[in-house]
Formats: structure tokens, C-alpha cells, sequence
């Protein structure tokens, strides 16, 4: 039996406006607003790891979805970013939200800044985990190990630990920790993401001009955050943002990786529930 509410929950479905069908599932304590979260590249809703969504379903709804063509979604995977948001809007759409909080990590973080500058009138706040709005002046590049890793056709545990967490002992130990929870759902549901879904979001990010330039069209609050040792997205870019948008909050773990929302969800959660309420 696992400890973990979130675990538990059942898979919903519901037909988009292509015909298409989204997977989700709605969880938590009912409030006005829903935190609807999207996630990074090559994960599907069931790489959340549970200890931090029943952190934050103790204290508003939840709800987590596959994007078209993604895990256990029909459809065609999109191949940029804009598809993706329009992927997500059906989804909300579909679903009869008239207005949400985003919470999106990494490449969710972009697709959760489109959707707010698409449908300004949606989105009430949004937290942006480990993410970049893309087109950052002198952002430091990825290495090429990073690059190279990320491409590969599958990836293993220590890809998953060398991507997500510091190389240090400690955070090797969290890491596999997290692994450990996220086996219960996928161990259930065989959950991947195909060759062709893979494929189209690396297009998608490859290819992403960015909203860099639009960044002071989001005038509504947005909470930043980020692991310093983060090797995916390096941590300037939500110095960056900062520096542009109109009303933001920074918040830095300096002992974590792209992987902080999984090393630390317990802080993290309050943080979210902190800027949220």
C-alpha cells in the first residue's frame, strides 16, 4: 500500500475539440481556483513525484493531465511550443475551467507562460519551476553531456540523477528516494513517452524563439523558482525573468538541481501554498 493520496486517485478522461482524448486526474482540497500543472520534457502526469502533490493537495485542488499524444493521451504529439499550449487550453477548455493557477516545471514552464499570454483572463498566478521563457540574452548554454543525454532514445536512473540532482552523496540519496516513490504509478500504468511524442518536444524546445520580448505582458503575480546547481536550465534564467516581469518573487535552493521541487517538497510547498493564497 502506498502512504501516498495522490497515488490512489483514478485516471479521468475527457475529449478534447480534435477528438482527441486527455488523460487527468483531480485531486485535493476543493478551492475557487485549481493549480493545474504541466510538466517538464519527457514526463507524463505520472512523473510527479506524490510526496509533493500531497503537499500541495492538502491545501488546494489539484489537478495534472497528459498533453495531446502524451502518455496516456490520444492525439498527435505537438511539435512546438505553441502547440502545446494550445494543447493545454483544450485541455482547461474540456474540462470547464474558467480560471486556474499554472504551476510548470522546466518546459511546463514555458507552455505555462503561453497559455497566460494567450488567455490573460485564465490565468490568475503561475509558478515557474527550473523553466526559461526562452531567447535569454548570454544564458549560459548547456554542457554537451546534458545535451547529449537529453537526446537520448530512453533514459535510465542515472541520467535521471545526473540531469535532476547535485553530484554529491546526499542528493544522490534524495534521488533515488524520489525514483522510489514514482514506481507505484508507473510500475501501474507502463506509462512512457513514445519515440514520436519524445521526438516532437525536442523539436518544440529546440525551436522555441521564446517570450522573452512579451515578458512584461505577464502582469500578473508569478512566483520564480530554482535550484542553483540546476545543469538543464541554468539558474540565470530566473534572475533573468526578475529583471522583466512586473510582479515576481525569486526563490533559490542552493544545495539543488533542476530536480529542487523533488529534493525539497516540503518547502517548496509552502512557498507555492504561501504565494497562492
Amino acid at each position: 500500500m502506498s502512504p501516498y493520496l495522490s497515488d490512489s486517485v483514478e485516471t479521468r478522461y475527457v475529449y478534447g475539440p480534435l477528438g482527441e482524448r486527455f488523460a487527468y486526474r483531480r485531486f485535493g482540497r476543493a478551492v475557487d481556483v485549481p493549480l493545474v500543472l504541466l510538466t517538464r520534457l519527457r514526463a507524463t502526469m505520472d512523473h510527479w513525484d506524490p510526496d509533493l502533490l500531497d503537499r500541495l493537495a492538502t491545501r488546494r485542488e489539484i489537478v495534472v493531465f497528459d498533453n495531446r499524444g502524451t502518455g496516456a493521451s490520444t492525439g498527435i504529439p505537438p511539435a512546438s511550443i505553441d502547440g502545446l499550449v494550445e494543447g493545454a487550453l483544450s485541455f482547461t477548455r474540456s474540462l470547464g475551467l474558467d480560471e486556474v493557477d499554472l504551476l510548470g516545471w522546466a518546459m511546463g514552464g514555458m507552455v505555462a507562460q503561453g497559455m497566460a499570454l494567450a488567455e490573460p483572463f485564465l490565468v490568475r498566478r503561475l509558478v515557474l519551476a527550473g523553466s526559461s521563457p526562452g531567447g535569454i540574452p548570454r544564458l549560459p548554454a548547456q554542457v554537451t553531456k546534458v545535451r547529449q543525454t537529453l537526446s537520448k532514445p530512453v533514459n535510465d536512473e542515472e541520467d535521471f540523477l545526473y540531469l535532476f540532482f547535485p553530484q554529491t552523496d546526499p542528493a544522490r540519496a534524495v534521488g533515488l528516494a524520489s525514483l522510489g516513490r514514482l514506481q507505484r504509478r508507473l510500475r501501474a500504468s507502463r506509462t512512457v513517452v513514445g519515440p514520436e511524442a519524445v521526438r516532437a518536444q525536442l523539436v518544440a524546445v529546440g525551436t522555441f524563439e521564446g517570450f522573452w520580448e512579451r515578458q512584461s505582458e505577464l502582469d500578473l503575480p508569478v512566483l520564480l523558482a530554482h535550484g542553483v546547481r540546476d545543469v538543464v536550465v541554468h539558474p540565470y534564467a530566473s534572475y533573468a525573468m526578475a529583471q522583466r516581469l512586473p510582479d515576481a518573487k525569486v526563490i533559490f535552493y542552493n544545495d539543488a538541481g533542476h530536480g529542487f521541487l523533488f529534493q525539497h517538497p516540503d518547502d517548496f510547498a509552502v512557498e507555492v501554498d504561501r504565494f497562492l493564497s
